[in-house]
């Protein structure tokens, strides 16, 4: 796979993250834990997934063979970054629902 390429997962895989994240506030906020932790998880599936591609181009600058920094490479970088936020965030925020559900 190309560096284009890799990079264009890596926003991908980034994006599907967040999204699942802020899905995953709304189905605790609406009562759904089931789903919000189905949610969460698959959330952290797609975050491993763009952390892999992250770590093929650490892996390829390790070698020797360093990428030219492009805007398109920032912009994944700040996906990813962004992503690992939510998703940090959206696991609290499921937590506090489920702790307000309960009394």
């Amino acid at each position: 796979m190309d560096m284009e390429q890799v990079t264009m997962q890596l926003i991908v895989n980034s994006g599907d993250a967040k999204s699942k994240a802020i899905e995953a506030i709304d189905s605790a906020k609406s009562g759904d834990f089931g789903g919000a932790d189905a949610l969460l998880k698959e959330a952290g599936e797609a975050l491993s997934k763009a952390h892999g591609y992250q770590t093929d181009i650490i892996q390829e600058e390790a070698g020797g063979n360093v990428p030219q920094m492009t805007i398109l490479m920032a912009h994944a970088q700040d996906h990813l970054m962004n992503a690992i936020t939510v998703l940090d965030l959206s696991r609290e925020f499921v937590d506090l629902y489920k702790k307000i559900s309960s009394k």
